[in-house]
């Protein structure tokens, strides 16, 4: 009687430490999508104030600025349902305007177009493996809240259901080819 007592208490002890390292486990999975939105939030913020920088600083012709300002003024204003249109908006416009190498050797040339040229590569670079970082952190934890164990145990809480950000973000062909730091 004792001996099966003991054993059904070292068998409770052991699913209970189980239950709670997958919580944890969970609830760090959690902490890294908030952690990678913030950064990706960074920069897609970064990318569009920087192409908004470079269309008002008149280097570019006014219907490249205005596409550019435009497609970027929509992105940072975005409300959170229509992000990922926006972002993908901005993408399409940079494409536009710097697909064609002629178009970044005209914004290097001019004073301080080196600069901008070197910075907005670098944003159009960082946004994709921010978004990738992100979206894989979405796929662990969504693959870890459908266990069985962590829906019956309801061991996400109230934690809302992560969701993956889907949006264009491949670079224009002239400014990705750039070799920047």
């Amino acid at each position: 009687m004792t001996a099966t007592l003991i054993w059904i208490l070292v068998a409770l002890l052991l699913i209970g430490m189980y239950l709670s390292w997958t919580a944890g486990r969970l609830d760090r999975l959690h902490a890294r999508i908030d952690a990678a939105r913030a950064a990706l939030d960074a920069q897609l913020l970064r990318r569009a104030s920087v192409t908004q920088e470079l269309a008002t600083s008149g280097v570019l012709d006014p219907a490249a600025s205005i596409v550019l300002y435009e497609a970027a003024h929509a992105a940072r204003q975005a409300e959170e349902e229509n992000r990922e249109v926006s972002e993908s908006e901005l993408s399409a416009a940079l494409r536009a305007v710097f697909e064609e190498t002629a178009q970044v050797e005209a914004v290097r040339e001019v004073p301080g177009g080196e600069d901008a040229t070197v910075e907005l590569a670098q944003s159009v670079r960082r946004v994709p493996m921010a978004r990738r970082f992100h979206n894989d952190t979405v796929r662990a934890a969504r693959a870890l809240r459908r266990h069985r164990t962590v829906r019956w145990f309801r061991l996400a809480g109230h934690a809302p259901f992560p969701l993956a950000f889907e949006m264009d973000d491949e670079p224009p062909t002239a400014l990705a080819d750039r070799s920047v730091t």
